[in-house]
């Protein structure tokens, strides 16, 4: 018989980085904030939290972050403005935002690490299996990464992980896992992490990309976890410990995500995402696309 684990109904996403790699853009705007086509891209990683069903939403924020809460509060001068003038598609898409989800914020303080930034969240979670979603990975809607993602975890308990598999010369740039198969295609045990490895030193190609479920004993290990690559708290490294010894919070599974994945942490990945998703848009992708044909033949 298959065992029944506890339903998740939250979802936390760390927005605390400086986002540096954007600067000067990111000086005053939060890195979260700058838009994607039309629609910043931390609202994106909210609808996909939703989409699968996890309507309580914790942001981690940090220092100049306000602009987010402000994005997903209401604005009532604006709302106006726009129903005076008629404007209902516009007023539409203002009031989205703001009707999405319960959205909960707390401060992360110090930039000590994604470990150190979910461990904030501690509170706000309790003794619950949690989602994490970084802000980073958009995930197109069309491919339900985070909901398959539950339904492993809520059959199996314990923590997953999404996973996607790179280039050899490319783990470098993520956290690494160390996998067996299982009787699901899509789903793999992990039995070891690590981050950033250098290529040769990698157990594999499965990279760790920016979706979690976690169980809650994840808090009691990172409180204990000491600073690691780079002088942060690494989620990897609590992971692993999960990984080693199933008693602490049951197994880590991983779902193999082969599906669209746009990464706006790079600012190139950024560009071609936008790309991407503008072409894809009924309202804008036919027109589009011809002037992007125009401009590769002509200029290019």
């Amino acid at each position: 018989m298959t065992q029944s684990h506890p339903r998740i109904s939250k979802a936390v996403i760390p927005a605390a980085g400086l986002g540096t790699r954007f600067l000067p853009a990111t000086k005053a705007t939060p890195k979260e904030m700058l838009p994607v086509v039309d629609k910043p891209a931390i609202q994106y990683v909210v609808e996909e939290a939703v989409s699968a069903g996890l309507d309580d939403v914790l942001m981690v924020t940090g220092r100049n972050k306000r602009p987010l809460e402000d994005h997903f509060d209401r604005n009532y001068e604006l709302e106006s403005a726009l129903e005076k003038k008629g404007d209902a598609e516009r007023l539409a898409k203002v009031q989205e935002s703001s009707d999405l989800a319960t959205m909960h914020y707390v401060r992360q303080g110090d930039p000590r690490g994604l470990g150190h930034a979910v461990l904030c969240a501690a509170p706000h979670v309790g003794d619950e299996p949690f989602a994490v979603l970084l802000g980073d990975d958009l995930i197109d809607p069309r491919d339900p990464l985070l909901r398959r993602m539950i339904e492993v975890q809520e059959r199996s308990g314990g923590s997953v992980v999404a996973l996607m598999e790179v280039a050899p010369e490319q783990i470098h740039l993520y956290g690494c896992a160390a996998v067996e198969p299982t009787a699901d295609g899509d789903v793999v045990k992990v039995n070891g992490l690590v981050e950033k490895p250098d290529a040769a030193d990698a157990p594999s190609n499965y990279a760790i990309i920016g979706r979690y479920v976690l169980d809650p004993h994840i808090f009691d290990i990172l409180r204990k976890t000491e600073p690691g690559r780079g002088g942060e708290i690494q989620l990897t490294d609590a992971l692993q410990q999960l990984a080693q010894d199933e008693k602490i919070g049951g197994p880590v599974h991983g779902v193999v995500f082969q599906g669209r994945r746009y990464d706006t942490g790079d600012r190139g990945d950024y560009l071609r995402a936008i790309v991407r998703l503008a072409c894809e848009r009924e309202d804008l992708g036919p027109e589009f696309r011809t002037w992007l044909r125009s401009y590769v033949t002509e200029e290019m």
